[in-house]
């Protein structure tokens, strides 16, 4: 019953993940962040078992800083995203693969374009303008598709957010009464209340 979202607009990514961890028909803990910041301008929404969530999350976002303190600079939007196929791919031919879908939003610090990219666990990666995992793909993606339009200010992607949110409510039979929101954008990650 887990649930991500993301939106990008005119220089911007909006993410959404719902703040419940539940297993079968047991609420477990509220107020988890699925998220994690992998550098000032790319963030990445995890979902799926457990502890493959938890274990991966941190091993992308370990690698990602371990690049930046090699290299002396950030991976883009993209190259996170193949690297992180990459390794979903790899881990999909040993004997313990992860079981984690993802998305991965960024913006490009230069010129301000945003990129948000879906992967899953059998490591198929696509780049989208508007993206969903779990069971908000079923009610959200319509919602999105129509209302969705290139060069969103964040207030509308904020709005659009919010009636994939009231669509959530009204139509999922699941409670899930708190999302982490968050903005990346040029100046970085930030957490915003809806």
């Amino acid at each position: 019953m887990e649930v991500l979202l993301g939106i990008t607009g005119k220089d911007f990514v909006l993410t959404a993940s719902d703040a419940t961890v539940a297993r079968g028909i047991v609420v477990q803990k509220r107020g988890e962040d699925k998220s994690r910041a992998l550098n000032k301008h790319n963030i990445m929404l995890f979902t799926g078992e457990a502890g493959d969530t938890t274990q991966f999350a941190e091993y992308i976002q370990c690698n990602t800083q371990l690049y930046r303190m090699r290299n002396g600079m950030d991976l883009s939007t993209k190259a996170v995203a193949s690297y992180v196929r990459k390794e979903l791919a790899t881990s999909l031919r040993s004997r313990n693969p992860y079981t984690v879908n993802l998305l991965i939003g960024g913006v490009n610090p230069k010129t301000g374009d945003p990129e948000l990219y879906w992967l899953d666990y059998l490591s198929s990666s696509v780049k989208l303008d508007y993206a969903a995992h779990g069971y908000a793909s079923y009610f959200c993606m319509s919602t999105m598709d129509r209302y969705w339009k290139a060069g969103l200010s964040l207030e509308e992607a904020i709005n659009l957010l919010k009636k994939c949110l009231e669509e959530l409510k009204v139509r999922f039979i699941g409670n899930l009464p708190k999302f982490v929101v968050k903005v990346t954008d040029k100046d970085g990650i930030r957490e915003i209340e809806i």
